[in-house]
């Protein structure tokens, strides 16, 4: 089977780059009070159940050594009892009050910094040039947007304030350790050694293996999106079979590459817990020789409360070696992030440019190169002027650059080399806002966003009133399909419009255009998907539209542009033929004529 766009894997990034997080933490800038807040509480709730082992230690010993004693004694006791039972009874209220504050803080900064974090790859996504979008799959472009970020939200939520906390915590337990022996302390970090060796080998193994399964996630995200947008092709064809295979490998990467990934997380919390407990049993054994060999320093109470806190040294570690596993998983998720971020924004305004005055309409192209790809010439030395008003119809075969010539007029992309200028001013210095909002693009696609019908025709004039929109459906005869819905104007038309059929879908792109009233109009293949019937009622109700407005028209069905007051025939991205229909169709054996006569002697 060949190979699908959808399973280019994306280039790994060898090193273990810290600096995607200290990239992310930059986010967590606004919330910084709400973070240190966390941290401080957190810390105060670490430091006061140290005390726990130290309490247990007391009425242990207060036993031991009122052993054989009298009531004096064992009234001591049950002083010692109460009053160690009710010092742990108030540190676990306060920590648990603690606990329910940190988890507010927390959930409000972690969602925060996803938030934060989302919208600034939102925003830059709606600046990216076509060209980003054309070569990447759509799905590998969403899963960095939802399931990438999401995956972000337990580290920032838990993460961070929970790594700081263990660290104070182990700070806390050394020293407390220290305190109670010496011996032991030694004892229970003779495991470090062997866990730091332990990560060391498995970092960038597991660095690598999260970037293999992002990528494959990635793949099966976009193959998904395509099969949905494509289902109908996938219908006609009866390609569901084989699109089940590609799918079954897709997932099976997936799941593979997973499995890998989890492999390296659930390497490092079974040796921490054997350390653990090899050096807590070793405390055992030397602990209870030595309280036999009669050392009055070591004593039931002693051992007892030290063990507890060996358990409570390596539960932070535990603890810190899963976020280390979450930050590895993180980093190969920011990496895709950011690369997104950071992707140049090669169609932009430059410093310092002004705001485009409003449009009279005279457009010229001079000497205008541009290609796609490095090499492959799609126009070349390209050159037009069309005065305010007149309407200019573009033609030749397909690949020809017909669409090339408007898109660069949109500023959509940048010319590499000439200039386009509308009413003597150099389109790159105007800022792109200004110069779209009074243009109206009517694309091959007719694209429609989920809503009703009204809200998709007032895209083009947000301010616009109903009797607007009403006028503007009007004028593309579009009114008499929509009044026949089942709820009219307000029908909802789902996703990419996929109730209304081709025609009816491209009627009201058309609507959505003509209610920009832009100054300069834009139609690449308006009428494309349109009946004879319909188009004929267009004609008539754009010709009071065109009337004073510069105008581009792409158009296959040559009967649409014969009033056009200039035609450009393209080829190979150069214009060959210029003129009126009646000027081109006077050149013996002209590319124009033979498209005309072909056209119609298929009629």
């Amino acid at each position: 089977m060949a190979r699908n766009k959808v399973e280019d894997d994306e280039i790994l990034e060898e090193s273990f780059d810290l600096k995607q997080v200290r990239r992310l933490l930059s986010y967590v800038g606004p919330y910084r009070r709400d973070l240190m807040a966390a941290v401080v509480i957190m810390i105060i709730s670490s430091g006061l159940s140290m005390l726990v082992p130290i309490f247990m230690k007391n009425v242990m010993d207060s036993v031991q050594f009122a052993a054989g004693g009298g009531a004096a004694a064992r009234g001591a006791v049950v002083r010692s009892v109460l009053r160690n039972s009710a010092a742990t009874l108030a540190v676990a209220f306060v920590c648990a009050c603690i606990m329910r504050w940190k988890i507010r803080l927390t959930s409000r900064v972690g969602q925060g910094v996803i938030y934060s974090l989302r919208r600034t790859l939102f925003v830059h996504l709606q600046e990216l040039p076509f060209s980003y979008y054309d070569e990447r799959p759509h799905g590998k472009i969403q899963v960095r947007v939802v399931n990438y970020v999401n995956n972000l939200s337990d580290l920032l939520s838990n993460g961070i304030v929970n790594t700081i906390t263990d660290l104070f915590s182990l700070v806390f337990i050394f020293f407390f350790m220290l305190y109670l022996n010496v011996r032991f302390t030694l004892i229970c970090l003779c495991g470090l050694p062997v866990l730091t060796g332990l990560i060391m080998f498995v970092k960038h193994r597991q660095h690598v293996a999260w970037q293999i399964q992002s990528n494959k996630q990635s793949n099966l995200n976009a193959y998904i999106a395509e099969s949905i947008n494509g289902i109908r092709v996938t219908q006609s064809f009866v390609r569901e079979k084989e699109n089940m295979l590609l799918f079954d490998r897709l997932s099976e990467q997936q799941r593979a590459s997973w499995m890998h990934a989890v492999k390296y997380n659930f390497l490092l919390w079974p040796v921490v817990d054997n350390i653990a407990s090899l050096t807590t049993a070793l405390i055992y054994m030397l602990g209870a020789a030595w309280i036999a060999q009669g050392q009055t320093a070591i004593t039931v109470g002693l051992l007892v409360a030290f063990t507890d806190y060996a358990w409570r040294f390596w539960q932070p570690i535990t603890t810190l070696c899963g976020f280390y596993n979450s930050l590895l998983t993180a980093i190969s998720y920011l990496e895709r992030i950011f690369e997104s971020i950071d992707e140049p924004v090669t169609v932009t305004d430059r410093e310092g440019v002004e705001e485009m005055p409003p449009i009279r309409g005279d457009v010229s192209f001079r000497n205008v190169c541009f290609s796609y790809e490095d090499g492959v010439r799609v126009l070349n030395d390209v050159s037009l002027a069309v005065r305010a008003g007149q309407s200019c119809a573009i033609v030749g075969p397909t690949g020809a650059g017909k669409t090339t010539i408007v898109n660069l007029l949109s500023r959509f992309y940048n010319a590499e080399s000439g200039e386009i200028l509308i009413d003597g001013k150099n389109i790159e210095d105007v800022t792109i806002r200004s110069l779209r909002t009074q243009m109206g693009v009517m694309m091959q696609d007719s694209f429609l966003f989920a809503g009703t019908v009204m809200d998709n025709i007032r895209y083009g004039n947000r301010e616009a009133s109903d009797e607007e929109v009403i006028r503007a459906a009007k004028t593309v005869c579009a009114h008499e399909f929509i009044i026949g819905l089942e709820n009219g104007y307000q029908t909802e038309v789902n996703e990419r419009g996929s109730r209304l059929s081709a025609g009816q879908r491209q009627l009201i792109s058309f609507a959505r255009a003509v209610l920009a009233d832009p100054k300069i109009l834009i139609l690449d293949e308006a009428t494309s998907s349109i009946d004879t019937e319909t188009e004929i009622l267009l004609q008539r109700g754009l010709a009071n539209l065109l009337k004073n407005r510069t105008s581009f028209i792409i158009a296959h069905r040559l009967s649409t542009i014969r009033s056009a007051d200039c035609i450009l025939y393209i080829d190979h991205g150069r214009i060959i033929e210029r003129g009126s229909h009646e000027e081109l169709m006077r050149l013996p054996g002209g590319a124009y004529r033979r498209l005309y006569e072909a056209q119609y002697a298929q009629l």
